[in-house]
């Protein structure tokens, strides 16, 4: 295999760059719950050489010539997916999640159809139908939201979701989301989506890792169909699956056919074989004793979190975690739009996490109120409950070092009173001090496939 050596002699621009992005991680604390760290044999089978292979169409299907060890690498991975997450079959072509979910609408639907998934500002996805995504356009959409406070745990009306599906008889029903706190009750949506005969499909691409942990309950009991990126809790490469489950079968005997040309020749062409490689190697470590441990350590990380949070007078959006993410409602303390200040402040200490909308967001998917944070990444470093607290005193600092930011109403007016923003916050000695004791905390404990 080639060593970075040879990279630093062909081209010393993008060697530095890349030799700066590894710094930055280990020097700093991902927190966005969306991103993980993969093995260093997952970063092997990514730099492999089988990105120099084309291999259109599928195993032992191909257009091209040469693809016998293509064929039992993907072959592999799919016997590896299906056996983890107990389906009847398992497409690991799609290039990333929204590719996936997109073949999931070309197999399931013809254009104009109806369809329902969880609003953007209430947590959900682009890809389940919101109005600026193909998803809203191609496809006639219904959105459900959420609940102000919980009510019976849950923050789903199911009595709306239920009225909305009745109205609008859709075709297909999502289950998932990207900035949601709690389980998910995959057998409420399946009664829902059984009434009116609708495909429901979970998107599960936050939680997958999570569900062979065993630390969320998975739906393949519930749903016709799964989708899930491959690079968030999974601990992978950034690819995606799609999935066909018993029900799906049942309901469709056609659907796996269907997946399988829905994103080729559907939507793609030939997949990429050094992420198929590099799935396959995430799939194996997944099953793995460890990554059970590390799965539900990864819920008691955000938990312990989240408790620290409130303890440091922050309002998380459901009032608490059962998976690995939180979301975190400023407008308390902020206003609307509040989460552009935090998300640039703690960048400054080097912490990495979003700006995000909350469920009733007072502002914009561009400016909105608050920011979702997760332990994915700090859990995958070995860091536990103890580390929690001090992330979260830090936090409760850096909120003190902003707390008479106000957004303005007006374009103009932001873009200039963000500009100062930034100015301020490059020359604030507490936040470069901060700065120094998360490096601190950082270097101790190292970065996979980057060390020490």
């Amino acid at each position: 295999m080639p060593s970075a050596k040879v990279l630093r002699k062909t081209d010393p621009l993008v060697f530095d760059l890349i030799h700066r992005e590894s710094n930055r991680q280990t020097d700093g604390l991902e927190m966005i719950p969306s991103e993980n760290y993969v093995s260093p044999s997952v970063l092997v089978a990514m730099g492999s050489i089988f990105t120099n292979k084309y291999s259109e169409g599928y195993p032992r299907k191909r257009y091209y010539g040469g693809n016998e060890i293509v064929d039992e690498v993907e072959e592999l991975a799919i016997a590896r997916a299906k056996k983890l997450f107990g389906v009847e079959h398992v497409n690991v072509q799609p290039y990333s999640g929204s590719p996936a979910n997109l073949a999931v609408y070309l197999a399931t639907c013809a254009p104009g159809d109806h369809v329902m998934g969880q609003s953007l500002t209430a947590g959900g996805h682009l890809t389940h139908g919101w109005k600026v995504s193909a998803t809203g356009i191609f496809y006639q959409s219904s959105q459900y939201g959420v609940m102000d406070k919980l009510v019976n745990g849950d923050l789903f009306d199911y009595d709306e979701i239920r009225s909305l599906a009745k109205k609008h008889k859709p075709k297909l029903i999502w289950v998932g989301a990207t900035a949601y706190p709690l389980k998910f009750d995959y057998a409420k949506f399946a009664k829902i989506a059984d009434e009116v005969g609708a495909y429901l499909a979970a998107d599960i691409a936050h939680i997958a890792g999570l569900i062979v942990a065993g630390a969320h309950p998975s739906p393949v009991p519930h749903v016709h169909i799964v989708t899930t990126t491959t690079h968030k809790t999974l601990r992978g490469p950034r690819g995606a699956m799609i999935m066909v489950t018993k029900k799906g079968v049942t309901k469709d005997p056609d659907l796996p056919g269907k997946v399988d040309r829905a994103v080729f020749p559907g939507l793609q062409g030939g997949p990429h074989d050094h992420t198929t490689a590099a799935i396959a190697v995430a799939l194996r470590e997944a099953s793995t004793p460890s990554f059970r441990t590390y799965g539900k350590q990864i819920v008691k990380n955000a938990q312990a979190l989240g408790k620290a949070l409130v303890k440091e007078g922050f309002v998380l959006v459901a009032g608490k975690t059962e998976n690995h993410l939180i979301l975190v409602d400023l407008t308390n303390r902020l206003g609307p739009g509040g989460g552009v200040f935090m998300q640039l402040a703690l960048d400054k200490i080097g912490i990495s996490l979003n700006k995000n909308t909350i469920p009733g967001e007072p502002g914009s998917p561009f400016y909105p109120s608050g920011v979702r944070l997760g332990t994915p990444c700090v859990t995958t470093r070995g860091m536990k409950e103890k580390e929690m607290k001090r992330i979260a005193s830090w936090y409760k600092k850096v909120l003190e070092e902003i707390a008479d930011k106000r957004l303005p109403g007006e374009k103009e007016a932001r873009i200039a009173y963000l500009k100062t923003f930034r100015k301020e916050i490059d020359h604030n000695k507490t936040l470069a001090k901060i700065r120094k004791e998360v490096t601190s905390l950082a270097r101790r404990f190292p970065v996979p496939g980057i060390g020490k």
